[in-house]
């Protein structure tokens, strides 16, 4: 993303040089606007449609629902072990009122397991939790190494100066349809993809 910032920028330099040397008036405004007219005149631009790439491209899929499924096993795990606390709670709470505890060092050492049981739930809720986010963000860099490493050999052929990615409004607030070139570009991504399932 932040390359894609740095493509525009040059982008905007660019455009501002233009319309700099076109308000600049006087002598040098032909030999200004000249040089910077014929290498935008000269650039091919396409744009994709990231939102549609990131719901249609089956390694994108495939590793939402590996995602989806080691959340939903963290969550599990995770209710069942807050479960189990609450339990001891109770259990704790019940005897502690029915003066069952036989000393009252019994009641403190399980009073001290169940504060130790919930630490460590804390633990391994953190724990759990960034493993999911580093591997979540270790998805996103294979998925953006993916989609660029395609759209490298994609355009050895296609020759294109720049490729925009737009996602909503973020970066491209118009554009001719003509310059979409998502479909192709997902076309080649599926094509090239095979998933483990399929492996």
């Amino acid at each position: 993303m932040k390359s894609m910032k740095s493509i525009l920028n040059v982008l905007a330099a660019s455009l501002f040089v233009v319309l700099f040397a076109q308000c600049a008036g006087g002598a040098d405004k032909s030999a200004a606007e000249a040089p910077a007219q014929a290498g935008l005149s000269g650039m091919k631009i396409a744009y994709v449609e990231v939102d549609t790439l990131l719901s249609k491209y089956n390694f994108c899929i495939d590793l939402n629902e590996a995602m989806a499924k080691k959340s939903e096993n963290v969550r599990l795990t995770l209710n069942q072990k807050a479960n189990e606390l609450e339990k001891s709670k109770r259990e704790f709470q019940t005897k502690y009122q029915n003066n069952a505890f036989l000393s009252e060092e019994r009641a403190q050492s399980e009073y001290n397991r169940i504060a130790k049981m919930e630490q460590d739930l804390q633990t391994l809720s953190n724990k759990l939790q960034t493993e999911l986010l580093n591997e979540n963000e270790k998805n996103s860099l294979m998925l953006r190494d993916s989609i660029n490493a395609f759209l490298k050999e994609y355009n050895k052929t296609k020759g294109y100066s720049l490729i925009i990615s737009n996602t909503g409004f973020d970066n491209l607030l118009y554009a001719d349809e003509s310059y979409n070139i998502t479909e192709e570009i997902l076309e080649g991504l599926n094509a090239r993809y095979s998933s483990p399932a399929t492996k």
